[in-house]
């Protein structure tokens, strides 16, 4: 005996339902595989088949011209949802279905009017480059502002250098000199009036987009702390620097610090938490390139989604999948040197990321 359903959703079966209707980028089409939008659910039909003894066996689920064969003696749940096949991923609003769904705000919210500031990863600068661009008000090199969250915000690619420059701004800890580096390895220096104007930048701040690079750090033997990036060859000392792999715990316990030291000064900020698409340009460790990166990565990615979890209930939280919509939805999206993304698809993650995040008349 079977039996055919029309269902719009699947709810159930954890597809996930259309997002508010936003009109759609310009550069987007199905040909790219970029974020468009649909104001509708697509209509599904679930068929379910039972065994002539009884029993449900078999679930088939019909999306278009897709079609799916799922066993349906196993518990789904109340959120089931399934891996998109290829032809699903070249449909024009795959980006909000398949990547975006569950992550997105429940309305725009960054007007040309709140101040932002981007930093963490080097994919923080496209972040900050592109809403400069489009006149929003992001606190950035434009300004000649001299704070290190500004001049070398795209150099602290790990959870302890973001996380040491909010405690440093709100006079929770004290720091050595030579333990900031920049990416032309002069020292970052612990001066009073550039503590003071971090201070005065992250007090004006309203939404906050961290961006997160890699796990891999080097670190202070004696205090313990961690460097931005590498050591200068000039400066290494055996005795003093050391390398390691942080762990999932160590990042988790950092992304927790730094939301309660925003929170510490603003109850009701946006703090946007994402993921660098840009991977490792070598490791320190005595394995492959390629899958030292594949750790370091998915290490930020479970504190991230740890943290989303336990602090479900801060409205003013959020996680923007860039790195998801770079690896899982294009299929050649970075250039030669393998590392950075090819500047059209930057384009369009930026464009997906406004089109969800600022109200259409800004």
């Amino acid at each position: 005996m079977a039996s055919l359903i029309k269902v719009t959703g699947l709810e159930n079966l954890g597809t996930p339902s259309a997002a508010p209707a936003c009109s759609s980028s310009p550069e987007a089409s199905a040909h790219d595989r970029s974020a468009t939008r649909s104001d509708n659910t697509p209509a599904a039909r679930l068929n379910v088949e039972n065994h002539p003894k009884g029993g449900l066996t078999v679930i088939r689920l019909e999306r278009g011209d897709h079609q799916a064969t799922f066993n349906g003696s196993w518990y789904r749940g109340e959120h089931t949802n399934f891996i998109p096949s290829k032809a699903e991923l070249q449909e024009p609003d795959a980006v909000d279905k398949y990547i975006l769904a569950g992550w997105l705000p429940r309305r725009p919210f960054i007007n040309k009017t709140v101040p932002i500031t981007a930093f963490g990863s080097c994919f923080a600068a496209h972040i900050s480059e592109y809403l400069l661009a489009a006149g929003y008000k992001v606190f950035g090199r434009n300004l000649d502002l001299d704070a290190h969250i500004i001049r070398f915000g795209e150099g602290m690619v790990n959870t302890f250098a973001i996380r040491q420059q909010l405690e440093w701004a709100l006079h929770e800890r004290e720091f050595a000199e030579n333990l900031w580096f920049g990416a032309h390895k002069e020292i970052a220096a612990v001066d009073p009036a550039i503590r003071a104007q971090t201070y005065e930048i992250i007090h004006a701040t309203k939404v906050f987009i961290i961006t997160l690079g890699l796990s891999e750090i080097w670190y202070d033997k004696t205090s313990g702390d961690a460097f931005w990036r590498a050591i200068p060859a000039h400066l290494f000392d055996a005795k003093r620097h050391g390398f390691r792999l942080s762990t999932p715990a160590e990042n988790y316990e950092n992304l927790v610090a730094i939301l309660r030291l925003i929170r510490r000064l603003h109850a009701d900020a946006s703090v946007i938490f994402t993921l660098s698409p840009i991977p490792l340009m070598a490791t320190f460790r005595p394995v492959s390139c390629l899958t030292a990166n594949s750790v370091s990565k998915a290490t930020l990615r479970v504190a991230i989604d740890q943290l989303m979890q336990d602090y479900r209930k801060d409205e003013g939280l959020y996680y923007f999948p860039s790195y998801e919509i770079v690896t899982e939805f294009f299929t050649d999206p970075r250039g030669e040197d393998n590392r950075h993304v090819r500047p059209e698809l930057v384009r369009i993650v930026m464009d997906t990321f406004r089109r969800h995040y600022c109200p259409k008349d800004c």
